[in-house]
């Protein structure tokens, strides 16, 4: 049966005192009140005083009381041998050996923690067998059923084009616990906890810092390699009993799990994916406020992040849309991280495949240069865009925004800084990496779009420069470029003519046209600021 034939019931002998069974018995509970919460693996009926001997633990004992013993030392030695073996509990039926349980059998019970129930009335033994070990039976199968589900719902997020991930927050969800998956040196891949499920959960401890303090009392399950000796197993799963003890239906469903994820980490480089969407969602938390200051530099060491007392540099790269494919994330994920290696500062990298980000916070060094640095750092993230085969010449190069140093308090609102400056500034002239802070208008203009207000810029833009647009759609000479231009020189006319290599004259006709249609003075400072962000604002608007 593999597996499952470790399956435990979930019958308790509170429930059995609820079957009819033996409640026809009028059960009467006189110690042990406090832990009818036993699971009951089995029922055993037996009259004999050695009975201890034959039983292993977790049963259910029926007895008359013949096999006793007449003195209470005899009785005392009985109760505490069943005690020993963790027995459910012992019920014994008066009538045929006992009119009511001797006083030293009743203390025995009580100190020694064990439930005992009198029965005031016959039942049938054979009756009350039957129908705990059906009830067993049935809560072995709706054990089952409840794994089968959970795999059914792993499976259809796998067959979405769901990953490792995915079935790890899918299964923390179902145990209500956290859990993390480590490989075989024991390091973790990704941890997962129930909260990061839009279904809801307990609220958890970190699930990093759950493993951390709970790795060794977790419950541990092989993802199996396949192979033998160091390769039979692929990596750890650990349940981590935070929020309630693991439950043998969550064993059950995490050891079905173990194999899905056996099979998604056939595909190569899974170990390096998996470790990159772990850092990933951490500075995702971090950004997004769910860890704050104090709890990061613990769980950042957890993951290979000793910056010591030195301020850390945000960055963001941000991919074009559709780069990469799901299958390169893993090949992109380790092209990076070698490339990083060699600026030879600590560096925490992740990615974020459904946003299409790759952020990373660097250790920025005693008197080393920021934009020095930023150089080499922009330098290694081209590299291992490169080296994974990513470099489409078709495609926008990636979009890589350095934010301001400073300690872990600025880190979290650095990285949303520069994941927001980064899907701003997709469009513009390319540079090597853009400075989070001089893209203020940008953004401005980016986070007006995303929260509604395409209109208010549409009609902005239409104001502005909307007779130019409308002129360049079916005129032979756009004036739109020499505007750029103009404005990008400042206004200097001389350098603007050689930027767009054309005489003088021809210039001042065109600043003069441009002037004419947009019924405006382009000497006018706040004409020419109203230009600039109408410029701007038109990468943000869906009008060409």
């Amino acid at each position: 049966m593999g597996p499952e034939a470790k399956i435990e019931a979930e019958i308790t002998v509170r429930r059995a005192l609820e079957l009819p069974a033996l409640r026809r018995g009028l059960p009467e509970v006189l110690a042990g009140g406090d832990r009818l919460d036993r699971t009951v693996r089995w029922v055993h009926a037996g009259e004999v005083p050695h009975i201890a001997s034959l039983l292993k633990g977790g049963e259910l004992l029926l007895t008359t009381g013949l096999g006793l013993g007449t003195r209470p030392s005899e009785q005392r030695a009985f109760i505490r041998k069943l005690a020993d073996r963790e027995i459910a509990a012992l019920v014994v039926e008066l009538g045929s050996r006992f009119e009511s349980l001797p006083s030293a059998l009743v203390e025995a019970a009580r100190d020694c923690g064990l439930p005992l129930i009198q029965l005031h009335r016959e039942v049938p033994y054979v009756t009350v067998t039957e129908a705990i070990h059906t009830e067993i039976i049935n809560s072995h199968y709706a054990l089952l059923r409840r794994a089968d589900e959970i795999l059914r719902r792993c499976t259809d997020v796998l067959l979405r084009g769901g990953g490792a991930p995915e079935v790890l927050r899918l299964l923390a969800v179902f145990t209500g616990n956290p859990l993390c998956l480590e490989a075989p040196d024991g390091s973790p891949l990704y941890a997962a906890g129930p909260e990061s499920d839009d279904a809801g959960g307990p609220a958890d401890a970190d699930p990093l810092l759950a493993w951390e303090g709970l790795r060794d009392t977790g419950v541990r399950i092989d993802v199996p390699g396949g192979g033998h000796g160091p390769d039979a197993v692929r990596a750890r799963l650990v349940l981590l009993p935070v929020n309630s003890p693991v439950a043998p239906v969550h064993r059950i469903a995490a050891e079905r799990a173990a194999d899905l994820l056996a099979v998604v980490m056939l595909q190569s480089r899974q170990e390096e994916v998996l470790a990159a969407r772990g850092r990933g969602d951490f500075l995702a938390d971090l950004a997004e406020g769910r860890i704050s200051a104090a709890e990061a530099p613990a769980q950042a060491r957890l993951l290979g992040f000793r910056p010591g007392a030195e301020p850390v540099l945000p960055v963001v790269m941000r991919l074009p849309a559709g780069l990469p494919t799901p299958g390169s994330w893993a090949l992109l994920a380790q092209a990076l991280r070698e490339e990083l290696a060699a600026p030879g500062v600590p560096v925490l990298l992740g990615v974020r495949p459904v946003e299409g980000r790759v952020p990373l916070l660097v250790a920025l060094r005693a008197g080393q240069d920021r934009a020095a640095l930023a150089d080499r750092i922009a330098e290694a993230l081209r590299a291992g865009v490169v080296r994974a085969g990513l470099d489409r010449p078709t495609a926008h190069r990636p979009v890589v925004v350095v934010g301001a140093p400073g300690d872990w308090a600025a880190a979290g609102p650095g990285l949303r800084h520069a994941a927001e400056a980064a899907a701003a500034a997709q469009g513009l002239s390319e540079q090597p990496w853009y400075d989070a802070r001089r893209l203020d208008i940008e953004l401005l203009l980016w986070r007006m779009r995303e929260h509604g207000e395409q209109g208010v810029l549409t009609d902005f833009v239409e104001r502005a420069i909307g007779p130019l647009i409308a002129h360049d759609r079916g005129a032979r000479q756009p004036l739109l470029p020499t505007l750029e231009a103009y404005l990008a020189s400042a206004g200097r006319k001389a350098e603007t003519a050689r930027d767009l290599n054309v005489n003088r004259q021809t210039l001042y006709d065109r600043l003069a046209r441009i002037a004419q249609l947009l019924g405006t003075d382009l000497d006018d400072p706040q004409t020419v600021l109203g230009l600039r962000l109408a410029l701007r604002a038109r990468r943000h608007t869906d009008k060409p």
